[in-house]
């Protein structure tokens, strides 16, 4: 079993310890911060409507820690790291893009509302790159 790659490193510390901190800081979420998550994912993504709030925080907490240690552990290959960052970059893009406000109008560009989660762009590049790494060889 290979071990990541030094160059992989910086990527795979960075994204994992920022997506599993938060993992583990919606998995002890209050009431409130609970709604306030659930209230964006439904907006953005309407479908969720069906799933109770607890259950999709805690589903969602869990996918995040899952995806922090994935790629905090070094034996995990980048490919595996890179699409389960990947997806959940991906998703949050997606909430900026759903979610009125966000932008400026008729922009791409965050507001100053959107601009916490328009700098998850970062998480995309990682895991994309990280993937892109796994996928091909040297």
């Amino acid at each position: 079993m290979a071990l990541a790659k030094l160059r992989e490193l910086p990527g795979r510390i960075s994204s994992g310890g920022f997506v599993l901190h938060s993992g583990l800081e919606k998995w002890k979420a209050g009431p409130e911060q609970a709604a306030g998550v659930y209230g964006m994912a439904t907006t953005a993504y309407p479908f969720l409507k069906r799933v109770p709030q607890e259950q999709f925080v805690k589903a969602l907490a869990a996918g995040e820690i899952a995806t922090g240690v994935a790629l905090l552990t070094p034996f995990i290959p980048a490919a595996v790291g890179g699409a389960l960052l990947t997806a959940f970059a991906g998703s949050l893009l997606g909430l900026y893009v759903r979610i009125p406000g966000l932008r400026r109008p008729g922009s791409i560009w965050p507001s100053q509302q959107g601009l916490g989660i328009a700098k998850d762009v970062w998480l995309a590049g990682i895991g994309v790159g990280l993937l892109a790494d796994g996928v091909t060889r040297d």
